[in-house]
Parts: C-alpha cells; sequence; structure tokens
C-alpha cells in the first residue's frame, strides 16, 4: 500500500485544505517522466515523515479543477499546505536532498 495518498477534485478540499499541519499535493500525470522520477521520492519522505509530513497526489488528466484554481501549468508541480494555507510551490523535479530542504522550511520542530 501507498504512503502517498491519491485524491481527486473531489476530495481535495477535505484532504489538503482541511487538513492540520503540513500536506505536500503532487501534482503529476501519468505521461510524464519527471513526475515518475519524483514519485518514488515522495514515497519515501512520507513514510521517514509519517505524522509529520501527509503526502497526496492528484493526476491532472482525470481532475482539471484543482490544477485550474492553482494555476498549475506545468508538471510535476509540488504545492505545499500548512494547516489548509498554500505555503510554497515547487516546480519540476528535484533531486531527493533538495527536495528535502524546501520541505524542511515548513516543518515544525
Amino acid at each position: 500500500m501507498s504512503a502517498v495518498r491519491a485524491i481527486t477534485d473531489a476530495t481535495f478540499e477535505n484532504e489538503v485544505l482541511g487538513a492540520s499541519g503540513l500536506v505536500i499535493t503532487d501534482f503529476w500525470a501519468e505521461w510524464c517522466v519527471p513526475c515518475k522520477r519524483i514519485a518514488p521520492i515522495l514515497e519515501e519522505l512520507a513514510v521517514e515523515y509519517a505524522g509529520r509530513i501527509k503526502v497526496t497526489k492528484l493526476d491532472v488528466d482525470s481532475n482539471p479543477l484543482t490544477p485550474e484554481r492553482f494555476g498549475i501549468t506545468g508538471i510535476p508541480t509540488l504545492l505545499l499546505f500548512r494547516d489548509g494555507q498554500l505555503a510554497d510551490t515547487i516546480v519540476g523535479f528535484l533531486p531527493k536532498d533538495r527536495l528535502l530542504s524546501e520541505i524542511k522550511k515548513h516543518l515544525r520542530v
């Protein structure tokens, strides 16, 4: 079972905006090669930081409303939400160490 939760336009509000703490939403598509490269990194982070970070993913092809709402024009795009508020945007593939350094800026000690 994946530690990354797949969400939809219909569940985004509850799963992401209604969640407390840090939530990362990965906007991705099946055909996107960089998306496939970042997916296992996000899976690792979801396991390593379980209880501190919630990681979700939203397929932009099946769920066009949420990407449009947040102005997503390129994928992968990661949106970081803290207590339902947009805290940061990361566009494109980053290796795990660089991605983690960006995420750690938003982790509460």
